[in-house]
């Protein structure tokens, strides 16, 4: 059971949980994208149990009807430990999320499995039809041209800033740069990219400027925010219209990425903090 310190932001530590979660925000207007945490392994063995989890995550989602994807970590299905074990876990999930009309989001990691992350996402978007998606880093240097290599793909772009602390021979590490770097990438995504944009940012600014290239470009797009940040204005965004999902990791190996939210904004830490009173 989590601790109600670290509940704001994981789903609980099963798939039943997480699926009671993504059931409680559909009533909201705003959709579930479902992550089982894990990542690095350095066996097989695990890489292959959370693609199981992934495999019964969407026939479940499928069973209940719910508006819910999946996302997963490229080194969780086994990258870390050579690209063909990667592509096979990949393989299974994609070719059920097709079997029941699912999606499949690839979550971004650090600059060493970029290459192999867009590759494989080229692949499978292109062999399912679009049913995958890949997370697109604008801190990192190389990301306008990886941006204009994947226009023709058929899978949709998630575009972050970046979580990552990378060298700055590769990345911008100022605010102010990775904030115009970000504002370019979307102007660009929107222009070019037919098959739907998603705006992984809690930034107000941002959020008001995708709204504004969205009525100019009329580009498909949507909202990507985390679970337990700005979730008000989530509801407000779904609301108003606007097409919102909320990413909601869960499982046991919750502990690390609980203080990885905390430590990005320290006011995650105060809402964390009065959970545990209310």
């Amino acid at each position: 059971m989590l601790p109600p310190i670290a509940d704001r932001f994981v789903a609980g530590e099963t798939l039943d949980s997480a699926l009671e979660h993504a059931a409680s925000i559909n009533q909201t207007g705003v959709n579930a994208i479902l992550n089982h945490l894990g990542e690095h392994y350095d066996r097989p063995a695990p890489t292959e149990s959370d693609r199981d989890t992934y495999l019964d995550l969407l026939d479940a989602i499928d069973d209940r009807g719910l508006d819910a994807v999946v996302s997963a970590k490229p080194s969780q299905l086994g990258l870390g430990l050579g690209e063909d074990l990667f592509r096979n876990n990949l393989r299974a999930i994609v070719k059920r999320a097709d079997a029941v009309d699912g999606f499949v989001w690839l979550d971004m990691e650090d600059h060493t499995m970029t290459d192999a992350t867009l590759d494989a996402f080229e692949a499978f978007s292109t062999a399912y039809g679009g049913r995958v998606g890949v997370c697109v880093q604008s801190n990192l240097k190389r990301t306008r041209s990886d941006l204009e290599r994947l226009t023709a793909c058929p899978g949709k772009i998630r575009l972050v800033k970046g979580a990552y602390d990378e060298p700055g021979s590769i990345a911008y590490t100022s605010r102010r740069e990775v904030n115009e770097r970000y504002r370019g990438d979307l102007e660009l995504a929107f222009r070019t990219f037919d098959s739907g944009v998603a705006v992984g940012t809690h930034d107000p600014v941002m959020i008001d400027h995708a709204i504004s290239l969205s009525e100019e470009y009329g580009t498909p797009f949507e909202f990507q925010l985390l679970m337990g940040v700005r979730e008000a204005e989530q509801r407000r965004l779904a609301t108003e219209g606007y097409e919102v999902w909320q990413y909601a990791p869960f499982g046991p190996r919750w502990l690390s990425y609980f203080w990885r939210r905390v430590r990005e904004r320290k006011e995650n830490l105060f809402f964390a903090l009065r959970a545990i009173v209310e």
